[in-house]
């Protein structure tokens, strides 16, 4: 589904992502871990395609397809969504608008996914306006279903959001990820970046990668790394790589 190949990323010439390497197959679910300023929504900008992240080494090839120099909207067309994780207000426009678009004007099938995530009165709201943390997430999630794409980006989901709003938002990623199948028969794919891990508790994960100052340093199981992270820190990390 998605290959990142010796991939160096800057934006206002710093660089923030340093020959990243990895590849996520056809229905699998990967998850990548990291503290806060190592890079990890810079990845996923310069995977969607955000201008302001700028490649300079590398490259993205989406199934099958170098997608390094194509538009985000172009990218948006091939399959790739993304959930923001603090996408902005936007005055003017409702939520039941974008949904539109993204469901193809797709009426019932709007108001059923709004129903299942509880934000059917927010679907003549203007976007994200007055909206709570875990409002937003599944506000995100809803425009994610809507377009159903085959490759989703989910950046910190599980990120100021309480234990109701995150069971709603776990069951949401289980339906757009195919969870219910089994994995020969999954079409989507996933890359999940956390910095505490609890959306594990709630969704499934294939792989793990920790990143560290930019770099993908480590990959393995994602329960195992969960648990060495939250027994000793991020720490533990950077003294494994000092050993290593």
């Amino acid at each position: 589904m998605l290959k990142v190949e010796n991939l160096t990323v800057s934006i206002q010439n710093k660089i923030v992502v340093k020959d990243a390497n990895f590849h996520i197959p056809t229905g699998e679910t990967h998850v990548l871990f990291g503290l806060n300023g190592s890079g990890k929504t810079s990845l996923l900008q310069a995977i969607i395609g955000n201008p302001k992240f700028k490649i300079e080494e590398g490259r993205i090839i989406f199934k099958g397809k170098n997608i390094t120099k194509m538009p985000i909207n172009e990218r948006a067309k091939l399959g790739i969504g993304i959930a923001f994780q603090s996408p902005p207000a936007i005055r003017g426009v409702k939520l039941r608008d974008i949904l539109k678009i993204c469901a193809k004007n797709d009426g019932e099938r709007i108001i059923s996914l709004a129903r299942e995530l509880d934000l059917e009165e927010f679907l003549d709201r203007d976007i994200n306006l007055g909206f709570s943390g875990g409002e937003v997430k599944r506000a995100e999630l809803l425009q994610l279903l809507a377009q159903n794409p085959d490759f989703i980006l989910l950046d910190e989901p599980d990120s100021g959001v309480d234990l109701v709003n995150i069971s709603l938002i776990g069951k949401a990623i289980n339906k757009l990820l195919e969870k219910d199948k089994k994995q020969v028969e999954r079409k989507k794919s996933a890359l999940i970046i956390t910095h505490t891990g609890h959306i594990l508790d709630y969704v499934n994960a294939d792989k793990g990668y920790v990143m560290i100052a930019g770099r993908v340093v480590c990959s393995g199981n994602p329960r195992d790394m969960l648990e060495t992270i939250r027994r000793r820190g991020y720490e533990e990390c950077v003294r494994c790589l000092r050993r290593y």
